[in-house]
């Protein structure tokens, strides 16, 4: 089962870290990449969106921000799904899943809590 998702592309990353972070602290890339302990073109990217939130980013933003990891990784989630279920190649390859038939069991061994 797909996700029923707009047809308004989510704010990105990009825009929420410029707009709602940087801005506010009056912090340029420069600065953000040395509180990052990145280069400034991986701050660069990540405003412009050419490059994606990872696990490690989402913990650098965390720190030097004061939030949490889960609300950059969201934010990325939330894009990634929004341009997969946009894109009629990707959206016809995610509708081409089969799912699991419901009679099949799951052994004792793939049960684990």
């Amino acid at each position: 089962m797909i996700m029923n998702i707009t047809k308004r592309q989510p704010v990105s990353v990009g825009e929420i870290l410029t707009e709602e972070f940087m801005q506010p602290y009056r912090l340029t890339q420069a600065e953000l990449a040395r509180l990052m302990g990145v280069s400034r073109k991986t701050v660069n990217e990540l405003c412009t969106n050419k490059r994606s939130v990872t696990a490690e980013t989402a913990l650098m933003l965390a720190t030097v921000f004061a939030n949490t990891p889960d609300f950059w990784l969201n934010t990325q989630q939330r894009n990634d799904v929004w341009h997969v279920l946009n894109s009629k190649r990707r959206a016809r390859r995610v509708h081409n899943a089969k799912p699991l038939p419901a009679n099949r069991k799951r052994t004792a061994l793939q049960s684990v809590a």
